[in-house]
């Protein structure tokens, strides 16, 4: 693969965006840059400063003093956080929580906006988030909206806090929140959830994590194809 493309994955909480970003950057030699983790990093030094997850302007100045980086690894990033390692705490439920309301304020995404489109810049990236396809990169070469139904989300992200904590996690809960994100980013004033016009969507509720990087991964090798 001679040229490397701007490859845009959007979707929803729990359709599986995170782990197939990761395995189609490995297996094609592309940077995976999950954008959500950058928005995680932002909400948790908010909570650990104080600042209010309702004040637009606050957060706002706090994203212009943050430095936050993406490291790629074999399995996925790390995220640097002021040169701090919290590629752990920022997965944390009240972090989770706090990201989707730090997400809404238009300034804040102003900001992870213009950060996203360096680092995507030079291309070779598989770019995973909520508005790659609409707002990050609108002429990205590759996109995909990537979707599965409320309770195939619902029992993902029930094995996620399973396979991570050891506990049991309550459905009711889970779902609870996955249903309250969706309104979030669904009716949020700037860069709200939708398909780009463009975009292959993909319903991943009954594909495999294999055959759903499968069917990317020919979209890709199609535009790569010598003219």
């Amino acid at each position: 693969m001679n040229r490397k493309l701007v490859v845009a994955i959007d979707g929803p909480a729990g359709a599986g965006k995170s782990t197939i970003a990761a395995q189609l950057a490995q297996k094609l030699g592309y940077l995976n840059l999950e954008t959500g983790a950058m928005y995680r990093a932002l909400a948790l030094k908010a909570l650990q400063d104080g600042v209010a997850l309702d004040d637009s302007a606050a957060l706002a100045d706090l994203a212009r003093r943050s430095q936050i980086e993406l490291i790629p690894t074999a399995e996925n990033n790390r995220v640097l956080l002021d040169g701090e390692d919290v590629s752990a705490r920022i997965r944390q439920p009240e972090v989770t929580s706090a990201a989707s309301r730090v997400s809404v304020h238009p300034a804040v995404r102003e900001w992870m906006v213009a950060r996203q489109r360096e680092l995507g810049a030079a291309g070779g990236v598989i770019m995973e988030g909520r508005d790659i396809g609409t707002v990050v990169f609108p002429d990205a070469e590759v996109k995909v909206f990537l979707d599965a139904a409320p309770n195939v989300r619902t029992e993902r992200r029930v094995a996620q806090h399973q396979q991570k904590t050891g506990l049991a996690a309550a459905r009711e809960a889970i779902a609870a929140e996955l249903q309250e994100r969706d309104r979030r980013d669904a009716t949020r004033a700037t860069s709200p959830l939708i398909a780009a016009k463009d975009a292959v969507i993909i319903d991943s509720s009954g594909l495999s994590i294999d055959e759903v990087v499968a069917r990317i991964e020919s979209l890709i090798r199609q535009k790569v194809r010598p003219l």
